[in-house]
C-alpha cells in the first residue's frame, strides 16, 4: 500500500485498523497482527506500536502480555457511550461558552449558524460542522479538554455522517438550539444540544454499520432511537 505523505505513520496505521473494524473484518475479540499490518502498509512495527497504545487509551483494543492486541468489545452498546463521552464533552466547552458568550464569539457563531443554514450538501455541511466546534473548543476548551475532545473525534468515521442524506436537516436544529442557548446565557441548554447531536451521530453510525452487516438488527434501537 502506497504511503501517504504529509500523515503520520501512526495515525495511518490508526485508520487502518479502524477501517478493519468498520468493514468487520476485525471484531471483536479478534486479534490485531502487528506484523501483517506492517507489512500492509509498507512501515516498521514502530509505529503500529504507537497506533495500538493509542488504541488501547481511546478503548478500541486491550493489550495482554506475551499474548498480543485484541479489539474490545464494539457493538451499539459501546458506540452509544462513545458518542455520549463525545456529546458530554463538547457540552462543556458549549456550557463555558454560554456562561460567558462574548460579542465576538456570538458574531462568529451566528455567522457559521448562517452558513449551516444555506448548505445543500452533506460534506459542506460537515465542514460548517466543524468550524463551529472549532470556533467554541479553541475559545473555551483548555489543553485536557482539547485533548479529550480530539480523541473522542479519532473514532467517528466522517464518511459516515456525510453519506447520510438528511445529516444537514437532522443535525441543524442541534446547532440552532445551541447557538440559542449560548446567546440565552443557558449553559444546561448548551450541553442538551450538544448531546442531542451526539446522539444522533451515534444513531447514523449504528445504522450504517447495521446496513454493512458489521452489527446485527437490536431490538433496543428502537427504544433508544
Amino acid at each position: 500500500m502506497p504511503k501517504k505523505y504529509g500523515v503520520k505513520e501512526k495515525d495511518q496505521v490508526v485508520a487502518h485498523i479502524f477501517n478493519l473494524v468498520l468493514t468487520g473484518k476485525l471484531r471483536t475479540g479478534d486479534r490485531v497482527d502487528r506484523n501483517e499490518i506492517a507489512t500492509r502498509l509498507g512501515m516498521s512495527r514502530v509505529p503500529v506500536q504507537e497506533a495500538i497504545v493509542q488504541l488501547e487509551h481511546d478503548g478500541l483494543l486491550s493489550t495482554s502480555y506475551h499474548r498480543g492486541a485484541f479489539i474490545e468489545r464494539f457493538d451499539e452498546d459501546t458506540i452509544r457511550e462513545h458518542y455520549e463521552l463525545h456529546g458530554v464533552l463538547n457540552g462543556i466547552a458549549a456550557a463555558r461558552a454560554a456562561a460567558n458568550p462574548t460579542p465576538r464569539i456570538l458574531g462568529q457563531l451566528d455567522g457559521i449558524l448562517r452558513t449551516l443554514r444555506s448548505c445543500k450538501e452533506p460534506r459542506a455541511f460537515q465542514r460548517a460542522v466543524r468550524e463551529y466546534r472549532h470556533a467554541v473548543n479553541d475559545e473555551y476548551a483548555g489543553p485536557r479538554l482539547h485533548a479529550a475532545i480530539r480523541a473522542s473525534q479519532g473514532l467517528i468515521p466522517r464518511a459516515f455522517l456525510s453519506s447520510y442524506p438528511t445529516i444537514a436537516a437532522e443535525m441543524l436544529p442541534f446547532y440552532e438550539d445551541e447557538t440559542a442557548a449560548i446567546q440565552d446565557r443557558d449553559p444546561d441548554g448548551a450541553r442538551a444540544a450538544c448531546s442531542g447531536c451526539a446522539d444522533l451521530m451515534a444513531k447514523v453510525m449504528v445504522t450504517e454499520l447495521i446496513r454493512r452487516g458489521v452489527l446485527a438488527p437490536s431490538d433496543k434501537r428502537a427504544a433508544v432511537f
